[in-house]
């Protein structure tokens, strides 16, 4: 594995949250085709998804990953789980937060993981964009932007979810350059979130290709190409089982990638080995989390620091 110190692109330091009312959100069903409904009953439901995270902040922490753990009490924030969604930081000292597409997750924005950022690891600017929803105009956060941090890149797939004008005004507020594709599944429908298709990593892009338009393919790996950047290609079965929802990050020995068990499971021994020679694999198993919609990456919410 290649050993890189301080990588730009992967966090060292994470924000989690443990959910104590967990279910699958039904604001989100809809247009959500991650999802699925369990048949457990929302006790047995909680107590899993709870084990679930205390379980990976504990894996992820025995990486040397600093993991900050919040509780979420509330019962009307199903989605909790997902932090990357509401807000993200970055190393020029911005912390953007960001409109919601279901009402119930515009619940989630909680001003002490705000305050703890800026006291832990400072904050030079927030951009609250969070009335945009108001408007019926929405960009979910790292959901919905696939940044590449070492190139300056903010990689976007068209959705409802994510609006082209806001996701132009987060980038020139950091100083990034937009990419933004269309990008389907089997069915036709757009792909809700771009970090369900695609993981952008120091020195490797995973993808499905497959499931991008064919007018944007060519202008993709063409931008990967240049970058240097091994392409990691993924099925849309694989993306079925959350191989892109995966993110680089920067433990004691290395770089990491966080990825859930199913997703692990569904990647071929040639994919794990092109990956082993950047990262340390590090599976973590969160199969009721997946049931409502989001993985692993969805449930890191990556802390950029000077």
């Amino acid at each position: 594995m290649m050993l890189l110190e301080n990588s730009v692109q992967a966090p060292d330091a994470i924000i989690m949250v443990r959910p104590h009312h967990f279910i699958s959100n039904p604001e989100t069903m809809s247009d959500n085709s991650f999802q699925n409904r369990r048949v457990d009953n929302n006790m047995t439901l909680s107590a899993k998804a709870f084990n679930e995270v205390t379980q990976a902040a504990e894996k992820l922490s025995a990486q040397g990953i600093k993991v900050n753990l919040f509780e979420d009490q509330l019962k009307d924030t199903p989605d909790s789980v997902f932090p990357n969604n509401w807000f993200s930081t970055h190393h020029d000292g911005h912390l953007i937060k960001y409109p919601m597409y279901a009402k119930n997750r515009r619940l989630e924005y909680r001003q002490d993981v705000i305050d703890f950022i800026n006291q832990k690891y400072g904050v030079r600017e927030e951009v609250d964009l969070r009335s945009y929803s108001n408007e019926g105009v929405y960009l979910e956060g790292t959901g919905s932007i696939v940044f590449d941090h070492n190139n300056k890149l903010a990689y976007a797939c068209r959705s409802k979810r994510t609006d082209e004008h806001l996701l132009d005004m987060v980038c020139y507020k950091l100083g990034y350059s937009a990419v933004i594709f269309d990008a389907f599944d089997k069915n036709g429908i757009p792909i809700y979130h771009t970090n369900v298709l695609m993981c952008i990593g120091t020195d490797f892009v995973m993808i499905s290709l497959d499931m991008v338009a064919d007018h944007d393919k060519t202008r993709l790996v063409n931008i990967f190409n240049t970058n240097n950047q091994k392409i990691i290609a993924l099925s849309e079965s694989q993306i079925q089982r959350f191989c892109g929802n995966a993110i680089e990050l920067q433990g004691n020995n290395g770089l990491v990638l966080a990825l859930s068990q199913t997703a692990y499971d569904a990647l071929t021994p040639s994919q794990k080995q092109d990956l082993e020679t950047f990262v340390t694999l590090v599976p973590l198993n969160v199969p009721t989390i997946e049931s409502a919609g989001g993985s692993v990456r969805c449930m890191i919410a990556g802390i950029h620091h000077a």
